[in-house]
């Protein structure tokens, strides 16, 4: 019987090519990059923005509520996790809207409009603050309308 190969690690995956003469480890630009992979369904340079121990924190009071632990649950668990949420077809267009940085904390502004499983149009407008550490983002915590998120998502009551 042959003896086990060893496990080599995973290679960590390469993001992006930023443009010719951009820092591709300045914040802002970790963030452009990152969030327009998410726009672009560009799993790989999703994966590849965040540091291996990274957090990313939901506040609220929804399914989705929660701080998430790891580069790979946060892309896993909750990125990919949160599309099942979305009707076939309905993923949501993420857009990218405003961006401001100073040193290492990035806060980005976006939309995101789709079709909800539940039926319901999902349109809302978030809000991360993102820290930035040798070119790879190692904490975000974000900020949405989570009544929106528990109606449409989750179909919870509409106001009335």
């Amino acid at each position: 019987m042959n003896a086990p190969t060893p496990a080599t690690p995973p290679t960590p995956p390469t993001p992006a090519t930023p443009e010719p003469g951009v820092d591709p480890t300045d914040p802002r630009t970790v963030v452009v990059r990152y969030v327009n992979a998410v726009a672009e369904g560009d799993l790989v340079t999703v994966r590849a923005s965040f540091a291996a121990d990274a957090t990313w924190t939901y506040p609220g009071d929804v399914p989705l509520t929660g701080v998430y632990r790891g580069r790979d649950t946060i892309v896993d668990g909750f990125l990919l996790g949160a599309g099942v949420l979305f009707a076939p077809g309905g993923a949501p267009a993420v857009t990218l809207t405003n961006v401001i940085a100073d040193g290492g904390q990035v806060v980005a502004e976006w939309t995101s409009k789709g079709l909800a499983a539940t039926g319901r149009v999902y349109d809302n407008a978030c809000l991360g603050v993102f820290t930035v550490q040798d070119g790879l983002i190692t904490s975000v915590r974000e900020y949405a309308d989570t009544q929106h998120v528990e109606r449409s998502l989750f179909g919870g009551p509409q106001p009335g």
